[in-house]
């Protein structure tokens, strides 16, 4: 009987846990709209292109109790042949974006890519934890993007998206910092979006530079 009891009080309580993360009373803000995803792909850059990229963001979101949203990943893509450019801004909609605490990152995509509040301490994961940045073991503060700083895609030939986020090798792409923390006290090396490329596409490459395969997400809707 004492076990039945037991059974049925833990059966009450993930309800209610479940019913209190519907409401949003100590979970995420509901509105959220935008976090450091907590894990890579597991493949390094490789995610499968943009649409597995996509599928990463919404996966960990609907996890944390906010796949009642539309979530896309902050990359661009590079166009081959007939196929155009892929730009970061054009993917995420049009914001207000808040993190998972309710804290307003930027308003709109202008302000995102100019005097916008991401930091260590507002560029929280979907969980709402901090990610390593500069001077914590490991150093996690590269953030993949593949853009310029105004968002857009890379132009020239080099690889700036690790072959368009499907290469866990060769190639290398463009990230930012999103504890705001370089080398130098330049703008570029403290871009959120744009700060340096990486050695190569792989796990390993991606930690020699300070990174762990992470994206930002942003809810389009």
């Amino acid at each position: 009987m004492n076990g039945t009891i037991g059974t049925m009080a833990v059966a009450v309580a993930t309800l209610a846990l479940g019913a209190c993360a519907q409401l949003g009373i100590g979970g995420p803000d509901r509105d959220a709209g935008f976090f450091v995803t907590s894990t890579g792909s597991g493949k390094g850059a490789d995610f499968g292109g943009l649409a597995g990229a996509d599928a990463h963001c919404q996966k960990l979101a609907a996890a944390a109790g906010l796949g009642h949203r539309t979530w896309r990943a902050y990359l661009s893509a590079t166009g081959t042949g007939a196929s155009p450019d892929v730009n970061a801004r054009d993917r995420i909609g049009k914001g207000p974006w808040k993190n998972v605490e309710g804290v307003v990152i930027a308003q709109d995509v202008a302000s995102l890519h100019g005097n916008n509040n991401l930091n260590k301490k507002t560029a929280l994961t979907e969980q709402g934890k901090m990610v390593n940045g500069r001077g914590d073991t490991p150093n996690m503060h590269d953030i993949l993007t593949g853009s310029q700083p105004d968002g857009t895609a890379s132009a020239g030939t080099a690889d700036t998206t690790c072959r368009n986020w499907t290469s866990s090798g060769d190639g290398s792409a463009i990230v930012g910092h999103h504890d705001r923390v370089g080398l130098r006290d330049d703008a570029p090396s403290r871009s959120w979006n744009s700060s340096h490329q990486t050695r190569g596409c792989s796990d390993e490459a991606l930690r020699s530079t300070g990174g762990a395969g992470l994206l930002y997400c942003f809810a389009a809707d």
